[in-house]
């Protein structure tokens, strides 16, 4: 009996006509980036908030490895609006009746099925005229200390009223937190109630925001029009899950009505 030789395995060639796995995608009309988060995967993400703690100390703040983004801004700049609109839920971050009254660091955890992945910090806001300046000095300087000092702290978001600009508090912490968006730190200027503004003034208002945000970004949005709403949900993820996280992912199961706070 003759023993062939057992032929080599062959290696596929390249096929010109395989996909490119980065090409854009069309797909019912609509051009799908496959190297983009798709927004609904970014909101259903925020859609998982759910209350953490609350610190009136920076003591207080349990320590955490998660990437964890502050909310800050003037009382009435819209934070908590801006906060609940993300997270599609109406009563998460809590809008005291009387501005500046509320005084502690809320956390509110994300990630699905009761694991947290990343946190949301709503600071309280500053510069309302009727706390006593005693208050605001302290609360100044947890703010300042928080800033500085909360290691995984990965991004910060700054709410202003575009309609007022960039206030003298608001440059004061923007010069506190200069070095940390030097060395890293994500950083964006969020023009709130920018339905207020026409096409002329919401364009004026972005490009002096861009310039003051110090090698941050700037948006408009408009918690009444839903502008910006996808472009923030996509910027926060990415903050939290890196520049490519996964584009495409399966449709989840419906899930419960996260509870809201009463």
């Amino acid at each position: 009996m003759t023993h062939r030789p057992t032929p080599a395995p062959q290696t596929a060639s390249p096929s010109h006509d395989a996909p490119d796995l980065k090409a854009p995608i069309t797909r019912a009309g609509k051009t799908i980036d496959p190297l983009k988060p798709d927004p609904k995967i970014a909101h259903g993400w925020l859609h998982t908030a759910r209350f953490l703690t609350t610190a009136p100390q920076l003591e207080h703040l349990p320590p955490l490895e998660v990437p964890e983004i502050a909310f800050v801004g003037r009382s009435n700049a819209g934070k908590s609006t801006c906060i609940n609109t993300l997270t599609q839920q109406k009563r998460l971050a809590f809008a005291s009746k009387t501005p500046g009254r509320t005084q502690s660091i809320n956390l509110f955890s994300l990630g699905k099925q009761g694991v947290t992945d990343a946190v949301l910090a709503d600071l309280p806001g500053y510069g309302y005229a009727a706390v006593p300046r005693e208050a605001k000095l302290r609360w100044q300087r947890v703010m300042g200390n928080y800033l500085l000092t909360r290691e995984n702290l990965k991004g910060v978001v700054l709410l202003i009223d575009p309609r007022l600009g960039l206030t003298e508090l608001d440059e004061i912490l923007l010069e506190v937190i200069r070095p940390r968006v030097e060395e890293g730190l994500k950083f964006l200027v969020l023009l709130t109630k920018a339905d207020k503004l026409n096409h002329a003034e919401a364009q004026k208002a972005l490009s002096i925001a861009r310039l003051q945000s110090g090698g941050g970004e700037a948006r408009l949005f408009s918690a009444l029009k839903k502008k910006g709403l996808d472009e923030v949900a996509l910027l926060l993820w990415q903050w939290t899950h890196g520049a490519h996280a996964p584009a495409k992912v399966a449709d989840p199961a419906p899930e419960d009505e996260p509870p809201s706070l009463d």
